[in-house]
């Protein structure tokens, strides 16, 4: 299984930006997928998950920012990030896990996906 992350780039506060992540060796169709991230001196964080009926979850800490989406057809995971913040800046990773639910748990965890992308670098600029 691959996962292969694009759409990052550098952005002034206020843009947006669209993540995509294409997914090979594995049809994620009716699974969940999700987006976590890696800022600057933290801990890698979840962002925004779809589980396999296609139901959203997102971080509180989005307020309505962030809109993620999957086409099973291509395979693919997208996440639509408007009003960036300097707060968004990091390393963007694709995840996915070969389960209808995302996790036990009432937020998914990075310990609950076994496949990741590589990464896609953002950078929000103030």
């Amino acid at each position: 299984v691959q996962l292969v992350e694009s759409g990052g780039g550098s952005v002034q506060a206020g843009g947006s930006l669209r993540l995509s992540c294409v997914a090979t060796g594995y049809m994620f169709n009716n699974a969940c997928m999700g987006w976590f991230r890696l800022a600057p001196g933290k801990e890698r964080e979840g962002v925004a998950w779809i589980r396999g009926d296609r139901s959203a979850i997102y971080d509180d800490s989005l307020k309505g920012r962030f809109t993620v989406s999957k086409d099973d057809v291509a395979n693919s995971l997208y996440l639509q990030m408007d009003d960036l913040d300097h707060e968004d800046t990091g390393v963007y990773y694709c995840a996915a896990r070969p389960s209808f639910w995302c996790s036990s748990n009432a937020k998914p965890m990075d310990i609950d996906f076994p496949y990741w992308g590589q990464g896609t670098q953002v950078i929000v600029s103030s």
